[in-house]
């Protein structure tokens, strides 16, 4: 998992700049700067967001790793499907992207 993405989830975990869950997610599609999908939404449920971010040009990560491992990767102890930043930097979210993009690659 990328590195710059789990610093940044920590980070904007403590100061409260993330929205967890799918219909959370969905519905805040507007104020998100970057969304990340486990490999355990519904294909459905994983269209919809997905066209809804593409209707407002917000990048999307897939996560490779269940909701389980997501969760755990933000320190809960409970399972996140879905996520997105309500606050990241420009510099933040092309890092991530790059670094996802070199891992689908491997």
């Amino acid at each position: 998992m990328s590195k710059i993405l789990e610093k940044a989830l920590k980070d904007a975990l403590k100061e409260d700049k993330i929205t967890m869950g799918t219909k959370q997610v969905l519905n805040s599609v507007k104020n998100s700067k970057l969304i990340v999908l486990s490999q355990s939404v519904g294909k459905e449920m994983f269209e919809k967001i997905q066209s809804n971010a593409k209707k407002e040009k917000i990048p999307l990560v897939n996560f490779h790793g269940t909701s389980v491992a997501l969760g755990r990767l933000c320190g809960l102890q409970f399972r996140i499907s879905t996520l997105s930043f309500t606050s990241l930097t420009d510099a933040n979210i092309k890092s991530i992207l790059k670094d996802t993009e070199t891992e689908e690659t491997k």
